[in-house]
């Protein structure tokens, strides 16, 4: 049997689909540093490290965005584009855990 498919990304320019996945990827990072979900000291170390160089491609896919004239943020698109690459699932690491009962 199959997995089921997953939703068709939605048209994207190069530098949206370099917006969406250079956020992820700072996401990804922000998640492994959050004090509250991390587990260790290196990898969060490690991923606070990587988090200039992910957030500096991420500024630079804005900017090409920019350059190019492109000056609005589709976000109906862009979250649509997210869904699909489990955004929601993701950017659920960047908040604190429910609290323990009692």
């Amino acid at each position: 049997m199959l997995p089921p498919e997953l939703p068709p990304l939605p048209a994207l320019t190069r530098a949206e689909g370099d917006v969406i996945d250079g956020y992820l990827a700072v996401v990804d990072l922000l998640g492994r540093v959050n004090p509250a979900r991390g587990l260790d000291t290196y990898g969060a170390l490690r991923a606070a490290q990587a988090l200039p160089a992910r957030a500096a491609e991420l500024r630079d896919a804005l900017a090409r965005m920019h350059a190019r004239g492109e000056s609005e943020l589709h976000a109906a698109t862009l979250a649509r584009a997210l869904r699909v690459l489990d955004g929601e699932r993701r950017t659920a690491r960047l908040t604190l855990p429910p609290a323990a009962a009692g």
